[in-house]
């Protein structure tokens, strides 16, 4: 069974003016369909691993043959990244968390806003394309942690609460190179209630990606 674009669960324009249309199109119909695409291919010649979701191939990526592992890391990476990515935004979104994941974070960096500012401090510093998280480990910390290119953090056995795509596909059509605004402008629209789940699930000790278990 081939995995499968996820539709956007918002119109293209949803997030606009923080991210605009054309990068919402170019991002989802293009960078993140090649992904697909491209895991597909390299799963074809182990049908065994067809049938698996991609946030577990990701979490046992050491077994995954080796001819097909930098392709499985890169694209179901890919994949599991942004499906994640367009759930954690929305329309008119921002504001302060809330829930549990509003005193998590409180609990672990003293506040939201310190929270906010070391998380957009590491993503300014990425160097080149990837991504900073918010993750949780298995003991329960959660910890903002970079990874490159379209690395997870479930390779290296954490869970990610969330995370920005700091590649320039993601924002270089608006702020060009300004990476900082970007980083900024992206808390409006963020989706504090996904987001909230997510660490919710993360405590709960569920593995899946609810949108990757089944294609």
């Amino acid at each position: 069974m081939a995995h499968e674009l996820p539709p956007l669960p918002y119109d293209y324009s949803a997030l606009e003016p923080y991210i605009d249309s054309q990068t919402m199109h170019l991002h989802h119909d293009a960078h993140h369909a090649t992904y697909v695409k491209n895991l597909n291919a390299a799963l074809e010649k182990y049908p065994q691993l067809q049938n698996k979701p991609a946030d577990d191939l990701l979490r046992t990526i050491n077994s995954v043959p080796e001819d097909i592992r930098t392709a499985v890391r890169n694209n179901g990476g890919g994949h599991v990244n942004h499906s994640m990515f367009w759930r954690i935004m929305k329309g008119k979104g921002g504001g302060e968390p809330q829930g549990k994941i509003a005193d998590a974070l409180k609990k672990a960096f003293g506040s939201f806003d310190t929270f906010k500012q070391q998380f957009n401090d590491a993503g300014t510093k990425v160097f080149g394309s990837g991504w900073v998280w918010l993750a949780r480990s298995e003991s329960g910390k959660i910890q903002i942690v970079t990874t490159p290119n379209q690395n997870n953090p479930l390779s290296d056995g954490l869970f990610p609460i969330m995370g920005n795509d700091v590649w320039e596909h993601a924002y270089y059509l608006k702020y060009n190179n300004r990476r900082p605004e970007y980083l900024q402008a992206w808390w409006n629209v963020v989706n504090w209630e996904e987001i909230d789940q997510r660490f919710q699930q993360s405590e709960a000790g569920t593995r899946n990606e609810p949108a990757l278990a089944h294609r």
